[in-house]
């Protein structure tokens, strides 16, 4: 008798170690996708960050009078135009019988909500959508959606 593998024993050494790539491929595929992924959305969550403080800024800079009211919505593109954020400004919160608070009242799509302190004055609601940009080649069937409300203070 010789010592060494019969051919019935080289198949089944074969097929195990074969299934057992495959199992890692699948694994290690997933775990691309999974990166791929993640990275995506933690992008559109900073992307919702700087899309709040730059509303805040227009919020700030906004010019108020009798014809235009407040700001009510605002939309901003990301720079690589990968995501698409969309604010609404739904309530604002300001001193009682200010200047503000009177030109803003004149507006529509919001409501003012008069504070009789000066230190909560100056508060507003915003509802934060980002979305991926469809056009963007680089989102690839990605969707991607998430939404926010926060409450400011501009």
């Amino acid at each position: 008798m010789r010592k060494g593998f019969g051919l019935l024993q080289v198949l089944i050494v074969i097929i195990l170690v074969s299934t057992i790539l495959i199992i890692a491929m699948k694994y290690a595929s997933i775990s691309a996708k999974q990166t791929g992924d993640i990275y995506a959305k933690q992008s559109a969550e900073l992307f919702m960050n700087s899309a709040v403080e730059m509303s805040l800024l227009a919020i700030s800079g906004y010019k108020r009078n009798s014809t235009n009211g407040c700001l009510s919505e605002i939309n901003i593109t990301s720079p690589d135009k990968r995501f698409i954020a969309d604010i609404n400004i739904t309530d604002y919160y300001l001193l009682k019988d200010s200047n503000d608070s009177i030109l803003c009242k004149l507006g529509s799509g919001y409501t003012v909500h008069d504070i009789s302190t000066e230190d909560s004055q100056g508060m507003v609601i915003l509802e934060v959508t980002v979305e991926t940009n469809s056009t963007n080649p680089k989102n690839r069937g990605k969707k991607i959606l998430l939404r926010r409300r926060t409450l400011q203070r501009p």
